[in-house]
Order: C-alpha cells, then structure tokens, then sequence
C-alpha cells in the first residue's frame, strides 16, 4: 500500500514541467543565487580544478624561451597533442577557431577526473551532501554536454545560416525525425557516458578500501588514473567530430 501511495505521489510530481527540477537523488548543499539553487559542493570543487588550471598556466607561460624546455616544453607537447586532434576531427580550415573550446573541455575533464581520484574529497565535511569530483555530479556533464550541443549548432548555423536544418531532411524527409532524434541525444550519450565511468570508478575504489584496506586498492586507483585520462579524451575527441561533422556538411 506504501509502495502504491508513493508511486502516485511520484506521478503527482511530473503533473507539472516546472516541478521536476525538484527531483534529486542524495542530499547536496544548496547555495541561492538570485532566484536559481546552485549546487554548492560541485562549485567548490570546480572552482578547485580551474584554480589548478589557472596556476598550471601562469606557471608555464612565465619566462618563455624561444627554445623550450622544462615545464614550457611539456605544456607545448600537449598544446600540440589537442591541436592536432582538433586538426584531424574538424579540419584544416575551421580548427584553429575551435581549438580553445576543445581544449578548455579536455582540460577541465581530464583535471577533474584526477582530482576524484587523487584528492580524499571525503575528509572534508561539509553540512549537506559530500565533497566529490566534479564530474561526479551528473548536472556538471549534461552542462559540458549542453556546452557541445551549444557549439555544434552554433557552427552549422555559424556556416550556412537557416539552411543548415536542411540536413535533417537528407538524403530523404522520411528520415527526419531519426535526424532530429540522433542530433538531440548526443548530449545525452557523452553527459551519462562521462558521469558513469567516473562513478563507476570512484565507487569501486571505495568499495575496495572498505574491504581491504593496504595493497589491493592502489593498483585499481593506478587504473583509474588511466581511464579518467581515456575519458577526457574520448569526451574532447566526440566534441570535436561532432563540430567536424556540422561543418562538413556544408563545405
């Protein structure tokens, strides 16, 4: 009977579209912005990354040598690396542009990725909810996902205007809305393919240091290392295809 009269007050909930943002699973800290609830635990660990970004960057860009080395010389070999997966998913012509977002993406991801895996996030207490990875928190993908969304349209409406819709009625009208439904799901695929890795990591790691505390979890932490790494470029390089794709289609 509970489960009866719980079921309809779900229901009850989703009567109306403005009521469903106020489904949630867990407890977070809330923090009131104007008339808007931000989610304050995944602002203070975001606002960590981009500190660690920003002091990354003043730190390699100051003093610059006309022939690198050191710490200039590393930053430079991964400007390359994002510029020449940029270059190979968008094209000559149009990567340059779009090689700031594509790697503001990889590095946001790829440091928040690491910090859930290298920073004890759950020693810190905070009054609601607990601290995690960034991309822990489904609401930071589907933002990174929306963000790639965002800049897909912008560059085929950027390039051809209003006809840029037009490809959803190729090669025949028949196929438009499986055009339409693959274009609007992309940001789906990415947001819950990057929030469950990291999820999926975390909780193992967790759960492996609740059952044996000393040798077997490092090796896993080692391996969660790597994916969060894999992760941050499989996000970057989709990002990039899905901009390449938009701009082909009209070249």
């Amino acid at each position: 009977m509970n489960i009866l009269q719980n079921s309809i007050s779900i229901l009850n909930n989703f009567n109306h579209f403005g009521e469903i943002s106020g489904v949630e699973v867990g407890q977070h800290l809330y923090w009131q912005i104007g008339g808007f609830q931000a989610h304050g635990q995944v602002l203070i660990t975001s606002w960590f990354v981009i500190a660690i970004l920003l002091g990354f960057a003043i730190i390699t860009i100051r003093d610059p040598q006309t022939i690198p080395t050191g710490k200039q010389n590393f930053a430079e070999y991964i400007l390359e690396f994002l510029r020449d997966l940029t270059r190979t998913q968008i094209g000559e012509e149009h990567y340059v542009s779009w090689l700031p977002f594509i790697g503001s993406l990889f590095f946001f991801i790829f440091v928040s990725n690491w910090s859930g895996a290298l920073v004890p996030w759950g020693i810190f207490q905070i009054p609601h909810g607990e601290l995690a990875a960034p991309t822990n928190d489904i609401n930071t993908t589907v933002a990174l996902a929306l963000l790639t969304s965002v800049a897909y349209f912008y560059a085929g409406l950027s390039k051809k205007g209003l006809s840029f819709f037009g490809k959803y009625i190729q090669p025949t009208p028949i196929l438009l809305p499986i055009n339409i439904l693959e274009d609007f799901t992309k940001p789906l695929s990415l947001s819950f393919r990057l929030f469950g890795n990291i999820l999926a990591d975390e909780l193992v790691v967790a759960v492996l240091v609740s059952l044996v505390p000393l040798v077997v979890p490092i090796p896993v932490m080692f391996l969660g290392l790597f994916t969060s790494g894999i992760q941050a470029l499989i996000f970057a390089t989709l990002a990039a295809a899905y901009i390449g794709e938009s701009l082909e289609n009209h070249d």
